[in-house]
């Protein structure tokens, strides 16, 4: 990591050696757990499960985080670069169809390293699972280490961006880092399995009363349709902070959901949706440092 940090476009430029950036963590990897993960889409879990390595601390600390206890709290492990390269390897040796590196992008230069010391032994692809507020020359040092791209394309409006995320120009953002991502992995490619092999797929949680910012998000997306899958998420649930926003402290309605899902379909996206069921904490991992 370069003296001072600007790998995410909060640009805060700390040396977090000394100091912890808006991600609250210090450049020191911490991993809060490591494990086969079945809760991601069909062809990124499939039968055996994602290889799953959580990192903790986020640049995008949403009140609503369903992983608060990692992003917002920072719990976890610190662990030299080696270790994490190590971690990779027993994932798949345990059967993992690929590693998946959930919130790096504050670590995005060791997960680099990392993924560089694996690479030789590796024989699944490797997944960069983010929050979309990235920046193009971060996601230019993951070229030709990442194959696949799942970010998680959050708001359109600013304001919406700015009260639950604090994130300035974050769709500009993270409409560029998707075009970014789909021209280091090109169109989306599943084998004769079901499971992923490269590409990009772009999850967005609907949050309650911002259906209408979901449907202008995919009708801007909508440039990437034929490049991309999208997964159209419903599990969103109050958590995290959420209790201090009245107007997103509630379930998803059905209503909601079927409007921007309408949407997509109309635009003529391919993907993933979600049941009503998924709107519960079974989802969320127990943090507790297995695999670590």
């Amino acid at each position: 990591m370069s003296e001072k940090c600007n790998l995410c476009p909060r640009e805060c430029n700390v040396d977090r050696q000394l100091s912890n950036g808006f991600c609250g963590v210090s450049d020191k990897v911490r991993i809060a757990k490591a494990m086969l993960h079945f809760g991601e889409e069909p062809p990124i879990s499939g039968e055996h499960g994602s290889g799953a390595v959580f990192f903790s601390g986020c640049n995008m600390r949403c009140a609503f985080c369903q992983n608060f206890k990692v992003s917002h709290c920072g719990f976890g492990k610190e662990i030299p670069v080696e270790r994490l390269s190590e971690i990779f390897l027993e994932l798949q040796e345990k059967g993992a169809n690929n590693i998946n590196l959930v919130t790096a992008t504050h670590y995005a230069d060791q997960a680099a390293k990392a993924i560089e010391i694996a690479k030789p032994y590796l024989k699944i692809p490797v997944v960069f699972n983010c929050g979309g507020y990235e920046k193009i020359e971060t996601l230019k040092m993951l070229e030709g280490l990442v194959d696949i791209y799942l970010p998680d394309i959050k708001y359109f409006d600013e304001a919406l961006a700015l009260r639950y995320s604090g994130a300035k120009s974050y769709f500009e953002r993270a409409f560029a880092a998707v075009g970014e991502m789909v021209r280091q992995t090109g169109k989306y490619v599943v084998n004769e399995k079901g499971l992923m092999e490269k590409g990009v797929i772009i999850r967005h949680l609907i949050l309650p009363n911002c259906y209408k910012d979901s449907i202008m998000l995919f009708r801007h997306l909508a440039v990437f349709k034929d490049s991309v899958l999208i997964s159209l998420m419903r599990q969103y649930f109050p958590c995290g902070n959420a209790e201090k926003f009245p107007e997103i402290n509630r379930k998803l309605t059905t209503f909601e959901y079927r409007k921007v899902l309408d949407e997509c379909e109309k635009l003529g996206f391919d993907g993933f949706v979600q049941e009503k069921e998924s709107a519960c904490g079974d989802m969320t991992p127990e943090f507790d440092l297995e695999g670590v």
